[in-house]
């Protein structure tokens, strides 16, 4: 088990006030303090987790929902060692995150079958809670293949095992030390443990960390509907023998699911000759199978049996949610996104130039430069507009290193950032 930290800033463009708040940051070799431009205000977010080492060479597994978003994170290992950590990939599907730092000939967590848990079987959980270290809880598991409205179709593993914050993405072990499933999430009315808990079983995690390790993300594949439990009521009324099967309450247009002739109010009794024991069972066992695979549906519909050929497809990527750019802003090969001040601006931060870092990563970031910096002067260079940067940047050749003058909390400091080997044009 290892201890995972993370940061996150977050930013309230409001410009209904013009105060310039100051909140010291002291990561920046203590040269600088931390800057607050009133069009950009900066709040700070530091969580704590949880996480299992599933490989010697540094890859951990956690919650996908621990480093979504994140600007830093870090892993602490039980000899105290720390570690930045770099994200491989998240899968918020089934909030399953994969983490690699730079270490070699770790220990390595046992990791079980959770395909064998049973409810009343006793597990424990290793972890961080409040940041306390090494912390164990125990309990039984209440039940295997749990779905919960909200949480995608996840079949969690319930336990009454407490978990509180910083557990999220601690491994689950049962009597034999294995690992068997990664905590996720609470049930909770106050925020706090309540006796209800969940875990992503770990067969599914690993299938999950084995794609976002050589993808970086997960390929599924895709059938374009939805579906819901098959009551007694609903079985009556659609005048089925049974209440076994998947109803199906939406199909999608232009999917697998509409070419292969399935829809709403048909009730999917097996999947290649297999009887659907429960409804969950017919989108996980398309979750494993990989697109452009073909399968058969048996379907009730209308009183009577109906046989449909479906071929999956990839996984659509989701519509991207665009922000309009803000104006004269750039992003550059440094992982510097810059914005240009406003006359106010200035005028609090007694400077008669400049750029506002928005955002920052990459080379920037490890430098310690952070958003709500402001950059004064390339080299010697005054910066008056995103174009003065763009083209003293043009003349730097791939691979040298610039002096960056950076100003936090009205303090300055020039800050050397290497240029990468190959820089990216302005789009």
């Amino acid at each position: 088990m290892v201890d995972i930290s993370t940061l996150r800033i977050g930013r309230d463009e409001s410009q209904e006030s013009i105060e310039l708040e100051i909140a010291p940051e002291h990561d920046f070799a203590d040269r600088l303090a931390w800057p607050l431009a009133a069009s950009a205000r900066i709040s700070q977010i530091r969580d704590l987790a949880s996480g299992v080492i599933i490989d010697s060479n540094g890859l951990i597994l956690t919650s996908a929902h621990v480093v979504t978003n994140v600007d830093e994170t870090q892993v602490r290992l039980d000899d105290g060692r720390r570690f930045a950590a770099r994200v491989v990939g998240i899968d918020k599907r089934t909030d399953v995150g994969l983490l690699k730092i730079d270490a070699t000939a770790l220990p390595v967590a046992v990791i079980g079958d959770s395909a064998t848990l049973e409810p009343g079987n006793w597990v424990a959980a290793i972890s961080s809670p409040f940041g306390f270290h090494g912390s164990v809880t125990a309990g039984v598991v209440s039940a295997v293949d749990r779905v919960m409205g909200g949480a995608g179709d996840i079949p969690f593993i319930q336990t009454d095992v407490a978990i509180n914050p910083g557990s999220s993405g601690s491994p689950l072990f049962n009597s034999r030390g294995e690992v068997v499933g990664i905590n996720s999430m609470i049930y909770s009315g106050s925020g706090g443990y309540m006796g209800l808990s969940f875990a992503v079983p770990i067969n599914l995690a690993i299938r999950i960390s084995e794609q976002l390790r050589e993808h970086g993300v997960v390929h599924r594949a895709y059938l374009g509907a939805q579906f819901q439990e098959m009551t007694p009521a609903l079985a009556q009324s659609f005048e089925l023998p049974s209440t076994t099967g998947a109803l199906v309450v939406r199909v999608e247009a232009d999917s697998p699911a509409q070419a292969a002739g399935l829809a709403p109010g048909d009730a999917v009794l097996s999947l290649d000759g297999k009887p659907l024991v429960h409804f969950y069972d017919l989108p996980r066992q398309i979750a494993q199978r990989p697109p452009g695979s073909r399968m058969q549906l048996e379907v009730w519909r209308s009183g009577t049996r109906r046989l449909l050929q479906v071929s999956l497809r990839p996984q659509p990527a989701p519509p991207e949610s665009r922000l309009a750019p803000a104006a004269s802003e750039w992003n550059d090969g440094l992982g510097l996104s810059l914005g240009e001040l406003s006359p106010v601006q200035r005028l609090q931060l007694r400077v008669d130039s400049g750029l506002l870092v928005r955002e920052a990563s990459g080379p920037a970031r490890s430098e310690g430069i952070r958003a709500g910096d402001v950059v004064v002067a390339l080299n010697r260079v005054k910066l008056h507009r995103v174009d003065d940067f763009v083209r003293g940047l043009a003349q730097m050749a791939p691979g040298q290193t610039v002096a960056l003058l950076v100003m936090r909390d009205r303090r300055l400091a020039y800050v050397a950032v290497r240029l990468p080997s190959a820089r990216r044009d302005r789009s």
